[in-house]
């Protein structure tokens, strides 16, 4: 494990099994509290690559927007702001 700069760090290569299953290190596990049995969520963009995120802290991110959503357009608005960015 490297840690390029605080808080970000690179655990090195996997190689995908025959199943097309990754072994996640044991320092990246360590590092981000990923114990058996945790769902994580795995997302792509074809441009930038995967990420894997542990699904509960995805849940608490989904359930703060929705606890200072105001009304049904937040939603539509904040999507329309993502997309001008990109």
């Amino acid at each position: 494990m490297t840690e390029i700069q605080k808080g970000k760090y690179l655990f090195g290569t996997v190689k995908i099994g025959e199943r097309g299953q990754i072994v996640i290190p044991k320092e990246a596990r360590d590092v981000f509290n990923i114990k058996p049995a945790d769902n994580l969520l795995l997302v792509g963009d074809e441009e930038k690559g995967i990420a894997i995120v542990k699904a509960d802290l995805m849940k608490d991110l989904a359930l703060k927007l929705l606890k200072n959503m105001k009304n049904g357009t937040d939603i539509v608005n904040s999507n329309k702001t993502l997309k001008d960015q990109n």
